[in-house]
């Protein structure tokens, strides 16, 4: 009875990190199968409950808070869920917690793909072109109502797979999805590059049939 009384005290500890509020962060549809989440401050904000599946995944760190508890459960659930099949495509930038970029770098284990912005040198699997300022302007946009689909306007289906993801995963060129060429584009409208990069990486990975 003693011993069970001791695990029972040691559960109810490792609830009280997570606090009263941990719930699971809602998912979005991103299509064919990859969903997205998105992850204000933790550890009250998982993307899911710890041990869940959830499949690939977008889990967006940006401007995300946290403290060594947080990004520890974090780090807990995309290490039981990331594997090669099962990708999860984290987007951090410099806003993004110090706990938690520390927690979840680039080159991490199978299945884990880790994006940021080129401009801020962070420890990343794939660099995005992309300004602070558009970054910041992109991710608000969501906030503020703008559906997932406009932010991907420009036809993210198009398989794109960047030449350091084919590096890393020992792919040749003659194994990526073709890539349209051609002429000037008309202008766009406002995308979020980073998740767009994000939903190009798995749909090339669908096209390789790697997932």
């Amino acid at each position: 009875m003693k011993f069970s009384a001791r695990l029972l005290s040691r559960a109810a500890a490792a609830c009280a990190l997570l606090g009263p509020a941990a719930a699971a962060a809602p998912a979005r549809d991103l299509g064919r199968g990859l969903a997205y989440y998105r992850v204000h401050e933790l550890p009250a904000d998982l993307p899911a409950p710890p041990g869940a599946r959830p499949g690939p995944c977008v889990v967006d760190l940006r401007f995300a808070r946290a403290g060594e508890a947080g990004a520890s459960a974090l780090r807990a659930w995309v290490r039981a869920g990331a594997t090669a099949r099962t990708p999860v495509f984290l987007l951090e930038n410099e806003a993004t917690s110090a706990a938690l970029r520390a927690a979840l770098p680039g080159n991490g284990p199978a299945g884990l793909i880790v994006l940021a912005p080129a401009s801020e040198g962070l420890a990343a699997d794939i660099t995005v072109r992309v300004t602070a300022d558009a970054d910041r302007g992109a991710y608000d946009l969501l906030e503020k109502g703008a559906s997932l689909e406009s932010l991907l306007a420009d036809n993210p289906d198009k398989p794109r797979v960047d030449e350091e993801y084919l590096e890393k995963e020992h792919l040749s060129d003659a194994d990526a999805p073709d890539v349209a060429t051609g002429g000037a584009s008309p202008p766009q409208p406002p995308v979020d590059a980073m998740l767009q990069r994000a939903v190009q990486l798995h749909r090339g990975l669908l096209a390789l049939k790697r997932l």
